[in-house]
């Protein structure tokens, strides 16, 4: 995902995605009855309706409240702007 420049810092399109797709394609393998294509088609279908939901949902979030926090607090941590401390002090570089 980091070569893709893709922002997943929770890992969820390769927890969620990836083998979400392995497991849509793995059906075949253990139903007779159950075709790649069909398989296929799913993960198209899938794909479409999470792509399209999630785009409405950001861009409502985006019109009503925003999705960004400012520069400074980037920088910073958002943690220290929202709840005044760090999160992880052992983990910051001392100054």
């Amino acid at each position: 995902m980091d070569k893709l420049k893709l922002d997943d810092p929770v890992g969820a399109i390769s927890v969620h995605g990836v083998v979400g797709i392995w497991g849509v394609l793995a059906v075949p393998l253990n139903n007779g009855d159950a075709s790649f294509g069909a398989q296929l088609i799913g993960i198209v279908g899938i794909f479409g309706w999470v792509f399209i939901a999630s785009l409405v949902v950001w861009l409502v979030l985006k019109a009503v409240m925003g999705i960004r926090v400012s520069e400074v607090e980037e920088y910073e941590g958002v943690d220290i702007a929202e709840c005044g401390l760090e999160a992880y002090p052992e983990f910051s570089v001392k100054k």
